[in-house]
């Protein structure tokens, strides 16, 4: 069976004369069915002029493509209008009716289909408002709900007529993270369910896990994610690995006011999921030297957020059944090296069980070791120990907080914190871990 979306030589140009512009450029792919797949890329790269193209709104200028069987290049209004019949679309704005209920916006798209009866639009739309989550909102106006149940609406108008493709042009783009998680989380389920092949353009990178391929366009011509990330982001790791001297990035954190932090680790997590998701860097000197910087400031900058005297970290070794001190203070100026079996002491217990640990009175509770605190000359008060969680559940890390400033113990609230701050981190040692074992399998090898 020949695939729902492809294109060959595919090319786009505005204007005429010397303002001619070429959008896209000989484009080349196809997209299977029930595939779902992301256009990643700048403003302005063509991401939505080639939606509009497959979405049969223009027909094509050069090449070839062919959506649902039917060649668009040079099609006539007709022909165009046969093929929009069979397409959904979400766009980054809702546009419903404001005039209209939930249902009532659902069912207008369902009118255009050949021989639709009212009292099936009602109950099409009905049991499609249903299977978003909106039984108890269906005769509510647009302006009386949120933007994410307005967006639900959208994705029940664009599959209620069964289409064979979707198409999403920055369906998260108006939507907090919650929201936008929810929606595209929707969009997977239904579409998978309904077996259709669905297309979303998008700049944010929180849903690029629910697609099951990324491309990227840009300056009009596409090529894979993982090739785009990596020409994207790899000139600046190796500025950054190359001009930080050790020590250089904790000193420039350790500066940071809090909402600055949080801005810096949010960049970073996010630069490190994506290539978590779409490179492999087993040999990437550059990245793993950022990494490691990284997880080293931002371990001593929570113990000043979080107002702890100490903070150290300590990654999981599955291979040997232990852990290693990644990040820890230097004592005396030499720096501290441990390891000990998985399942020893406070930190080991937390790797085990992969649930936090509060000690109160380090030196009454049966995990702690005092022979750490009489090597180093530090009197450990009160322990804060949480898990750190790889994307697919198992424990990759383990960090520690020492001594509240203010002599208390460690309370709920501070657990709280430090396990969602970790959460973020969690990515960023997730890529360092992923570097770790492709330098130990490349050894072995």
């Amino acid at each position: 069976m020949s695939a729902p979306i492809a294109f060959s030589d595919l090319s786009h140009s505005f204007g005429s004369g010397v303002n001619r512009r070429r959008v896209l450029e000989s484009l080349e792919g196809e997209i299977r069915a029930g595939e779902i797949v992301i256009v990643s890329g700048p403003s302005g790269s063509g991401k939505t002029t080639f939606l509009t193209l497959v979405g049969a709104l223009r027909s094509a200028q050069e090449g070839s493509l062919r959506v649902l069987g039917t060649e668009l290049r040079g099609a006539g209004s007709r022909a165009l209008a046969t093929v929009r019949r069979r397409i959904g679309y979400i766009f980054q704005s809702h546009n419903l009716l404001a005039a209209l209920s939930a249902v009532q916006n659902v069912e207008m798209s369902l009118f255009l289909q050949p021989g639709m009866t009212n009292a099936t639009a009602r109950r099409r739309a009905e049991a499609m408002l249903d299977s978003v989550g909106l039984h108890e909102h269906m005769h509510k106006l647009p302006e009386t709900m949120s933007g994410g149940q307005r967006q639900r609406v959208a994705i029940a108008r664009a599959l209620a007529g069964e289409p064979r493709i979707v198409l999403a042009d920055e369906p998260t783009a108006s939507l907090d993270k919650r929201s936008g998680r929810d929606v595209v989380d929707l969009m997977r389920d239904l579409a998978k369910k309904q077996g259709v092949t669905v297309l979303i353009v998008t700049h944010d990178n929180r849903i690029l896990d629910v697609a099951d391929r990324i491309v990227h366009l840009e300056d009009g011509k596409l090529s894979t994610f993982a090739d785009a990330v990596v020409a994207e982001q790899r000139h600046l790791m190796t500025l950054l690995a190359q001009s930080n001297r050790k020590g250089e990035l904790v000193e420039r954190v350790a500066d940071l006011p809090l909402s600055a932090f949080v801005s810096l680790l949010e960049r970073v997590t996010a630069e490190s999921q994506r290539f978590i998701e779409a490179t492999s860097l087993a040999a990437d000197d550059a990245f793993e030297s950022m990494l490691a910087q990284a997880i080293e400031a931002f371990t001593f900058k929570l113990a000043q957020v979080l107002d702890a005297e100490r903070a150290s970290l300590f990654m999981v070794d599955p291979a040997r059944g232990e852990l290693w001190l990644r990040v820890a203070r230097a004592e005396a100026g030499r720096e501290v090296v441990a390891r000990f079996p998985i399942g020893t002491g406070v930190a080991g217990t937390v790797a085990a069980t992969g649930q936090s640990l509060r000690v109160d009175d380090a030196y009454a509770h049966p995990l702690f070791n005092p022979a750490v605190d009489r090597e180093s000359g530090f009197r450990t008060r009160s322990i804060l120990c949480v898990p750190v969680h790889a994307s697919d559940g198992g424990v990759i890390a383990v960090a520690q907080l020492l001594n509240r400033s203010d002599g208390k113990p460690f309370d709920e609230k501070d657990e709280t914190r430090f396990v969602e701050f970790m959460r973020s981190i969690g990515v960023i040692l997730e890529g360092f871990a992923k570097l770790e074992r492709g330098r130990a399998s490349g050894q072995r090898e």
